[in-house]
């Protein structure tokens, strides 16, 4: 959090730290022999082995998803830039796809980062550098022109700079309470909208809207034998029964693991919770860089079985920037991550927590869980025109200066960023040669993949 020291001693504070380093020395990109395959792998030793194949085919599918999951590499070369020297509570992860809309408790569509497995304390600018490298990735893929795709990311970093120059002029509860929601958003920028990014983005709102706990309930359910069960979908969803031999001692463990869970949580909510009850358990595989991290759904009831609950438990492992900088020991990985959220997100889940236990295969692991769907939904990069692109880097560069200066000095960062374009264009040269990186990258991962190094499966 900011320091009680006056606005004008923290700028000046932000002004010296430009001069040892100064703004353009953040394009620069230093890159050793490193092996990103390696890196790859020192992650796969602790997930699920029979998973970890799906991980390598995901990234191996092109280079957008490799920059996805390759966060750790990421992190690896940024410990070597020149740094600001300037923290902030980090999301640790945030490529354009951790980005997204989803429901508040006051059943409002925020926009906001929506993935916080990574988060941790470290130099403000490296989630900026994670964006804007995204965002040429993701415009390379697209094929878009050298120029569209410089300002796609200058006009990304320029809305970082100029919301973190708003919110330094902010009282403290103005920028706690700053937030973005959609509808909101949409009425503002709607000149700038075409017809067609008109329709997607309220097609996407509506979809994220349709995605609760009773969509949840029709599409990973049935009834079988008269009992409410999660389908099958092997390797994607395997129910615990057909995981492990000791089903009710695996149901014992998680009871445990629930009411750990519960006391996480305000009061209020802890009496919520306890109006429903666990029904099944199934190891789920999400995303690109998560897969082959435990991940669990959990089927619970209320009322009635039309009163469904879904909880996603989610395995958390130490932050991939944690071996990169200094900072806090965790007890538990989990609560560095809820806390992490709770923090930078304007609005988060009710029933966000974390736990510790037994795992079915008889390994202790730190776990954080939420609800599975409510209301999330995240922009199809694959159909992104130009101006789709940078409208979109624009808003999630926005809601990250607003997380940024809720967990951190947004007045020495400020003060350090300046009124000048040199942040954005060393941001936006910084962006195109990371995508260079990330293109050789990915053949690396290819011809390891090709060579037998690794195993991939393709297409799951």
């Amino acid at each position: 959090m900011t320091s009680a020291l006056d606005r004008d001693s923290r700028r000046k504070r932000g002004k010296s730290a430009r001069r040892s380093t100064p703004l353009e020395s953040l394009a620069a990109l230093t890159v050793t022999s490193r092996d990103p395959v390696a890196l790859l792998e020192t992650q796969a030793a602790t997930r699920v082995p029979e998973l970890v194949p799906i991980r390598y085919g995901r990234m191996a599918a092109s280079e957008f998803p490799f920059f996805r999951g390759a966060a750790l590499v990421m992190a690896d070369d940024l410990s070597r830039s020149p740094s600001s020297g300037i923290t902030t509570q980090l999301c640790g992860d945030a490529h354009l796809s951790n980005f997204g809309v989803y429901a508040t408790p006051e059943r409002r569509m925020a926009f906001d980062i929506n993935d916080f497995d990574e988060t941790y304390r470290g130099p403000f600018e490296w989630d900026v550098k994670r964006l804007v490298a995204s965002l040429a990735v993701a415009a390379i893929s697209r094929e878009f022109t050298a120029k569209q795709r410089r300002r796609i990311t200058a006009s990304c970093a320029m809305a970082y700079r100029e919301t973190i120059r708003r919110q330094s002029e902010l009282g403290n509860l103005e920028v706690w309470y700053s937030h973005v929601e959609i509808t909101d958003e949409l009425e503002t920028i709607q000149h700038e909208l075409d017809a067609t990014m008109r329709k997607r983005t309220k097609d996407l709102i509506r979809k994220a809207r349709s995605k609760n706990n009773i969509q949840a309930l029709d599409k990973l359910t049935a009834v079988m034998d008269g009992r409410r069960r999660i389908i099958a979908n092997p390797p994607l969803i395997v129910p615990v029964e057909d995981l492990v031999d000791d089903v009710a001692g695996t149901y014992r463990q998680l009871d445990r693991r629930l009411q750990s869970y519960r006391e996480t949580f305000q009061h209020d909510k802890q009496l919520l919770f306890d109006s429903y009850r666990p029904i099944q358990l199934a190891r789920k595989v999400v995303g690109v860089g998560s897969v082959g991290t435990r991940a669990w759904i959990i089927l619970m009831e209320g009322a009635d079985e039309t009163d469904p609950l879904f909880l996603q438990a989610k395995e958390a492992q130490a932050s991939v920037i944690a071996s990169y900088v200094d900072g806090e020991t965790f007890d538990n990985q989990g609560r560095r991550v809820v806390e992490g959220q709770r923090l930078m997100q304007a609005s988060s889940d009710i029933f966000l927590g974390w736990a510790r236990g037994m795992d079915p295969d008889g390994a202790k692991r730190d776990l954080y869980l939420r609800q599975l769907r409510d209301g999330k939904g995240s922009a199809v990069i694959e159909v992104m025109s130009p101006k789709g692109m940078e409208l979109y880097g624009r808003l999630c560069g926005r809601v990250l200066a607003y997380a940024h200066a809720r967990a951190g000095d947004r007045v020495e960062i400020a003060g350090y960023l300046g009124s000048s374009s040199a942040f954005e264009n060393a941001m936006s040269e910084f962006a195109d040669a990371y995508a260079v990186q990330n293109t050789s990258d990915h053949r690396a991962l290819v011809d390891a993949i090709d060579s037998g190094r690794v195993i991939a499966q393709a297409g799951v």
